[in-house]
């Protein structure tokens, strides 16, 4: 039969790939690679969780908090209008503090902190609505590409400028006819007679920051067909820009079209290599995709913030709200998802961090490092982009539905995080293009034998060719959790290995099926990344402290299984029948086995903590 046919093959496809095709990774400090968590275990000594943060990381904190306190906040609504002047004042006052070359290297003006700094100031600025975008813009995907793929004299004559806000940066990739397909763009850039310049004609939107950028980085065809980066100033000339656009959300900051008209770009702009931009566009993706969810994590903080103070001061019925279990249950689980997202979001950033020093340590540059460390654990980005955007979704409509009414009233936060949170899953490549990308690159990983999925193909094989154990099995703490990840593993591997092997090259059409695939994924992430922060968080301060956090990994991994469960069950039932679809549905049945739990008394505890302290305080 098929079914049992399937690891055979599907460890003989792999055992071929993994001999004639060359692999090309960066090392990892002993650390596991990116995408290799799916095949591996990480132990909690070598995460990294915020609880770690040092004295110099609270002071960032306090900075940025500060920041947003006296001069964000108070100016929403004069944001959100457009004022003139006001946002760039904001960005000029930003980068007076750092804030916009933070992680820049000190060559060129900026602070050369680490990467897990940078995670923390991405995640606390978060909260700051419209600017917040604007900052993440500029500091990001405008000003990054340079710094990775710009000459020494780009960098040097542009990156100083960015670091202080002194020139402010935009990214122009999307075009009306190419939006997650970037290569299609038609905007063309033709190289002058006597090659001094290239001549760009061409349409952009959705632009951020273009009402009042100073640079752009514009991606055009050269020669009609080579698709390439370009550093492009306003005063070149030759550029108009659209109106700006009135939007659901995140209305202040600038999002305009904009026009080239015979813009003369020196051709000494060129940024990277012609026909190379792709490299630029995809790269500056991952990184962008990464501080998504370091921002959605800070945003949601927030909002639960809210949410929390709010059901304690709304009384009904003679009583706070925060008193009826209905209300506690929004509330909890608002915690219990920034909670998982936020202890994903620093492993991969750790992870991130330790690749990059490891790569400075080998000769590469502080470019190549980071640009490198992107790269591999470009499935943990992809991973924590969707997770981020689509928790940040959920605690925000909770938010409204606890303030009821209120909640839909523009005098009150809500009105405003919802709307703002809802580009979310659109920013930096569309959920569903990143839930593809995580499965399509982690296939393309093991063909390079960059993970080794023939080891555990073989285990999986003859763990559901055998009869199962029985017995009492770990009776510790986390036993069950533990046991329950080891098994989203497994049951994501029997899942996508069975789609590659069946569709084989024609598996990137069945798109409901690798989403399915990506499901199981993020869940086994999330719920293996909570797990360990909560283990080292335990051995630092102990179990007596931890029991908010414990309730919470407990209700996460029972609830995660839940949802692997549907996302499989959906996945077998699109793929096979007869005889194929009865052992499918037996090997999952008996990966996602799990112990009773009752959610409901674990949801009270979490949501007591958070109604204690009238915030979210974990």
């Amino acid at each position: 039969m098929q079914f049992v046919s399937f690891f055979y093959n599907f460890a003989f496809v792999f055992f071929y790939k993994l001999i004639i095709m060359e692999t090309q990774t960066i090392k990892t400090a002993g650390s596991i690679k990116g995408g290799e968590f799916l095949v591996k275990e990480t132990q909690p000594q070598e995460v990294f969780i915020p609880e770690q943060f040092d004295e110099e990381q609270r002071m960032i904190v306090d900075m940025c908090e500060d920041f947003l306190k006296k001069e964000v906040f108070p100016h929403l609504d004069r944001i959100d209008k457009h004022e003139k002047g006001l946002m760039e004042s904001l960005m000029n006052k930003a980068g007076e503090l750092g804030l916009l070359g933070f992680s820049l290297p000190e060559k060129y003006g900026g602070f050369g902190k680490d990467f897990n700094s940078s995670t923390l100031m991405c995640e606390v600025i978060g909260s700051g609505y419209s600017f917040t975008v604007s900052m993440m813009a500029h500091t990001g995907i405008g000003t990054l590409p340079i710094l990775y793929f710009g000459t020494d004299e780009q960098k040097k004559k542009y990156l100083p400028k960015l670091a202080t806000g002194e020139l402010v940066a935009c990214y122009a990739l999307t075009e009306p006819g190419s939006g997650s397909d970037a290569l299609a763009a038609k905007t063309k850039a033709v190289l002058s007679k006597d090659k001094k310049h290239y001549i760009l004609n061409g349409q952009k939107i959705w632009i951020t920051n273009s009402g009042f950028a100073d640079v752009f980085i514009v991606f055009a065809q050269v020669d009609g067909d080579k698709f390439t980066g370009f550093i492009v100033e306003k005063d070149f000339g030759g550029i108009t820009l659209g109106d700006e656009e009135h939007k659901l959300g995140i209305k202040g900051s600038s999002t305009r079209q904009v026009f080239f008209e015979n813009c003369k770009v020196p051709a000494e702009n060129l940024l990277g290599e012609i026909g190379k931009g792709h490299l630029i566009a995809f790269n500056i993706l991952n990184i962008g995709r990464f501080k998504l969810g370091a921002a959605t994590t800070g945003g949601a903080k927030k909002i639960c913030s809210f949410s929390v103070s709010y059901a304690n001061e709304r009384e009904q019925f003679g009583q706070p709200i925060a008193n009826f279990g209905a209300i506690q249950h929004k509330l909890a689980e608002q915690a219990i998802r920034i909670y998982a997202c936020e202890s994903a979001l620093y492993r991969a950033s750790n992870s991130i961090d330790s690749a990059e020093k490891s790569s400075i340590e080998q000769g590469k540059s502080h470019e190549e490092a980071l640009l490198g460390a992107a790269k591999e654990y470009a499935v943990e980005c992809a991973i924590l982009k969707v997770a981020g955007s689509e928790m940040i979704d959920y605690v925000v409509d909770e938010g409204v539905q606890i303030y009821g009414g209120y909640g839909y009233s523009a005098e009150y936060p809500m009105e405003r995080a919802y709307r703002d949170a809802r580009i979310n899953r659109i920013f930096e490549g569309t959920n569903e293009i990143n839930r593809m990308l995580i499965m399509d690159m982690l296939l393309k990983r093991a063909m390079k034998g960059e993970i080794d999925l023939l080891g555990p193909a073989k285990a999986i094989q003859n763990e559901l060719m055998s009869v199962p154990e029985f017995g009492d099995g770990d009776t510790s703490l986390f036993g069950d959790e533990k046991k329950a990840v080891e098994n989203m593993k497994k049951a994501s591997l029997m899942i996508a290995g069975f789609a590659a092997q069946k569709y084989m090259q024609k598996l990137a059409n069945e798109q409901e099926i690798l989403m399915n695939c990506a499901d199981m994924v993020i869940n086994t992430y999330l719920s293996e990344s909570t797990l360990l922060r909560t283990q080292k968080l335990i051995d630092l301060q102990g179990e007596d402290t931890c029991q908010t956090q414990i309730e919470i990994t407990k209700t996460y991994i029972n609830d995660a299984m839940d949802r692997l469960y549907l996302a499989a069950k959906s996945a077998i039932y699109a793929m096979c029948e007869g005889d194929e679809l009865k052992l499918l549905s037996l090997g999952l049945k008996r990966f996602t086995k799990k112990e009773p739990f009752n959610t409901i008394k674990s949801r009270r505890s979490i949501a007591g903590k958070l109604i204690k302290a009238n915030k979210y305080d974990l």
